[in-house]
């Protein structure tokens, strides 16, 4: 199973590898709330993850629910009993190995950065460029 967890380890989780859909989402209502230009999430059964310690809760939208850690701020879980009863999204960069779980879709594509449709066009360097 693979596993995870926020910045400072206060909270840790274990989720199953085979997941009902995993995407990377560009809405902007994830880049507010974590300030990454794309959040990837891995959407599975609430039952089949186990949590160690406990998130804070933020009531982003009417029934979205955000779930972080309250010590280093990490963004973990998103929950919304209206859109997907009993499961809760993992944002699967979270996890310890985050490339375990294959991509499947890039949702709300409508809401994408400008730059982010030609990220692949730009020079990539594999640490920190000397200046």
């Amino acid at each position: 199973m693979p596993k995870g967890q926020c910045h400072c380890g206060a909270i840790r989780y274990e989720m199953p590898g085979e997941v009902a859909h995993h995407a990377a989402c560009h809405c902007t209502d994830c880049r507010r709330a974590t300030g990454a230009p794309l959040v990837s999430w891995a959407l599975t059964s609430a039952e089949a993850i186990r949590i160690e310690g406990t998130p804070r809760v933020y009531a982003s939208s009417e029934h979205g629910r955000r779930h972080f850690c309250g010590d280093c701020g990490t963004s973990l879980f998103y929950t919304n009993e209206v859109i997907f009863p009993g499961m809760i999204d993992v944002q699967s960069a979270t996890l310890d190995d985050p490339g375990e779980i294959p991509i499947q879709a890039q949702i709300q594509t409508a809401e994408r950065i400008g730059w982010m449709a030609t990220l692949h066009e730009l020079p990539a360097f594999e640490r920190y460029p000397a200046p």
